[in-house]
């Protein structure tokens, strides 16, 4: 039998996880509470005077054809980062699994992006393509004759966003896939190649099967990442711009609360964006989850 803990009295439990409780409600569970009961107000300069205005607040947003562009460029630049991010990162990682000389010291280069913050990734990667002194507008020079102008054009302003969203979490991504890869049962990928699959065979239906749990966690978790991560990139390289290109629904949400002061107006897009990422978490759960198989 499974050996079950046995408290002295009923409160010792409780009294254990009391620290923890108090945490959760004065820095979580309090503050999503105001939040979504200042969705419901209009607020003045800094909070000091409100008005109860109800939904209102979601139907501006709603009918808003400013903040419909906003949501549109937050789910391209998710799909994109997520999809990209993850394809990316098993294609390393399958090659990092690699038994070669100094693997070891491949992996540990492939995984330190991750240890910077968004906003130090974001640094880097604007003095690397920055105009006039960027180090890949050179390099681009010197290949087609001229520079892009990849913090003025709105395209290439997503496109320079995502690529550094999936830098930034290319060693998280790769850390995972390469553990699940070290831990793959390889008798059954022994006994695909004896019965003649081909390589994208034997990747496809075995390799890919058997990695689809870290590939489902990875999935929520990128998500998650795409929607809120990449407030501290985006205020560095673009701060949401050219012509707000970039301004994805995280930083819309911070301007309208700190730089023009609707703190009303932001507890309702940040109501709007926690349902939103819930929403696709729960989708995730009943349409991808029925293809994630767990045990060899």
């Amino acid at each position: 039998m499974p050996y079950q803990a046995k408290f002295k009295g009923r409160l010792l439990p409780f009294l254990l996880l009391a620290p923890t409780l108090a945490i959760l409600l004065v820095f979580l569970y309090y503050p999503v509470i105001q939040t979504f009961r200042l969705s419901l107000y209009r607020t003045a300069f800094l909070g000091m005077r409100r008005q109860f205005v109800g939904l209102d607040n979601f139907v501006s947003l709603l009918q808003s054809p400013d903040y419909w562009h906003t949501v549109r460029v937050t789910l391209v630049i998710t799909v994109a980062v997520v999809i990209g991010g993850l394809a990316i990162s098993l294609a390393i990682a399958m090659l990092a699994n690699q038994n070669i000389r100094g693997a070891s010291v491949y992996r540990i280069l492939l995984i330190w992006p991750y240890a910077l913050s968004p906003a130090v990734a974001g640094v880097i990667f604007l003095f690397l393509f920055a105009p006039g002194f960027g180090a890949i507008n050179y390099l681009l020079s010197q290949v087609i004759g001229r520079e892009l102008n990849w913090l003025g054009n709105p395209r290439l302003a997503v496109v320079l966003i995502i690529m550094a969203s999936i830098w930034k979490n290319l060693g998280y991504n790769v850390v995972f896939y390469l553990a699940g890869l070290q831990n793959l049962n390889t008798e059954i990928l022994e006994a695909a190649e004896i019965d003649g699959a081909g390589p994208w065979r034997r990747f496809w239906s075995v390799t890919f099967a058997l990695l689809s749990p870290i590939t489902f966690f990875l999935l929520i978790t990128n998500i998650t990442y795409s929607f809120f991560d990449l407030f501290g990139m985006i205020d560095i390289v673009t701060k949401g711009g050219p012509m707000n290109a970039t301004n994805v629904m995280i930083y819309n949400l911070y301007r309208d609360a700190f730089e023009y002061y609707k703190s009303g107006y932001a507890a309702a897009q940040s109501v709007i964006l926690f349902l939103l990422v819930v929403g696709l978490t729960l989708l995730q759960f009943r349409t991808s989850g029925r293809y994630v198989h767990y045990g060899g």
